[in-house]
């Protein structure tokens, strides 16, 4: 459904939680593609630079399966961040293992910083136990969501 201008969708769509995830997301991705081209980032490359930050000498399988990742998308997205400068694709045995360059640690600091920027600026509108509540109905809802998509072994 197209909308135009100010035109609001219809109320039944309003009050589904897809479509205020859908909303938040949008939300977000302009929020994270604006801060993260700063640093000359874009937002689909945002969770491999997370995940190998928190996991320095992982192997380009270790990430492909833990974010849920398509192969030949993953090792495409991985080439162009060795090619940018961002890693670091070191042969090791029979293995590869990813690292930060010091610009990869300049994008993993921002990366990480932006999710904390975009809920306190979403939020503002809420106080501090409605904020808390808004993340504990979150968490509880999202317990239905098998853990490989998910991928909440750690928080950000």
């Amino acid at each position: 459904m197209k909308l135009k201008g100010d035109e609001r969708p219809p109320a039944m769509f309003q009050k589904t939680l897809s479509y205020y995830v859908a909303m938040l997301y949008r939300s977000f991705s302009t929020f994270t593609g604006e801060r993260l081209q700063k640093v000359g980032l874009n937002f689909g490359l945002l969770f491999f630079i997370v995940y190998i930050g928190k996991r320095p000498n992982c192997t380009p399988s270790e990430l492909t399966k833990e974010l849920s990742l398509d192969w030949g998308h993953s090792q495409r997205c991985v080439n162009r961040l060795v090619a940018d400068g961002f890693i670091t694709k070191e042969k090791s045995g029979r293995h590869y293992l990813l690292h930060l360059t010091e610009r990869g640690q300049e994008a993993f600091e921002a990366s990480h910083r932006v999710f904390f920027d975009w809920d306190s600026t979403f939020m503002t509108n809420l106080n501090d136990k409605e904020k808390e509540q808004l993340l504990a109905l979150l968490q509880k809802a999202a317990q239905g969501v098998p853990h490989h998509v998910r991928n909440d072994s750690e928080s950000c």
